[in-house]
C-alpha cells in the first residue's frame, strides 16, 4: 500500500500514483547528476570525488558509492541512465570512469535497478543537434530548457535525463 505523501495529484485534482524516479549519471571525479522525482519534479547537480591529498584512490569510489546511497534513501530509484563513454583520451579516465561505472553497476544490481547506458554523441545530438556538441553548447542547450548548471557535467546529465524522459527506452 502506498503512504498518501508518496501521491500526487493530476490537472484535475485526482489521486495519481508517484512517476518512475528515474537517476541519469555522467560518470567521472566530477559526476554530473539529474533525477526525476517521484513528484516529477527534476533536481541535479554535481558532486566532487577528487582525492584529496595523501588518501588511497579507492577513496573516491566509497564517495561514491556512499552518494548512491545517499541519493536512494527518500527516493526509490526505478531506473539509471548513464553517459557511456567508449574512449577516453588518459588511461587515468579510463580507470576512473570503469571504477565509477563498477560501483554504479553494483549498486544498481544490489538495489534491483535497471540500468542504461547511452553514447555521448546521442546524448549531446538529442540536446543541441549535433552529436559533437562542445560543452559550452551543452551547457547552453540546458539554460534555454530552463536550467542553470552549474557546469558542464550538471548540463550533460540534465540533457541525458531528457534524452530517457523523451525516448522512454525499454
Amino acid at each position: 500500500m502506498m503512504e498518501p505523501a508518496a501521491m500526487h495529484a493530476d490537472a484535475v485534482g485526482h489521486a495519481v500514483a508517484p512517476v518512475q524516479v528515474v537517476l541519469a549519471l555522467d560518470l567521472a571525479s566530477t559526476c554530473g547528476w539529474a533525477m526525476r522525482t517521484a513528484s516529477g519534479n527534476i533536481t541535479s547537480g554535481s558532486a566532487a570525488f577528487q582525492l584529496r591529498p595523501g588518501e588511497g584512490p579507492g577513496l573516491r569510489f566509497l564517495r561514491f558509492r556512499r552518494f548512491l546511497i545517499d541519493t536512494k534513501a527518500g527516493n526509490e530509484v526505478g531506473r539509471v541512465f548513464y553517459e557511456q563513454v567508449r574512449r577516453h583520451l588518459s588511461t587515468d579516465s579510463a580507470h576512473a570512469y570503469g571504477g565509477f561505472f563498477a560501483i554504479m553497476a553494483a549498486w544498481c544490481e544490489g538495489n534491483g535497478i535497471r540500468y542504461t547506458g547511452v553514447p555521448v554523441g546521442t546524448i549531446k545530438k538529442h540536446a543541441t543537434g549535433k552529436g559533437n556538441a562542445k560543452k559550452g553548447a551543452m551547457v547552453e542547450a540546458m539554460r534555454l530548457l530552463g536550467y542553470d548548471p552549474e557546469d558542464d557535467n550538471e548540463a550533460d546529465a540534465l540533457a541525458l535525463l531528457h534524452w530517457a524522459l523523451d525516448v522512454r527506452p525499454k
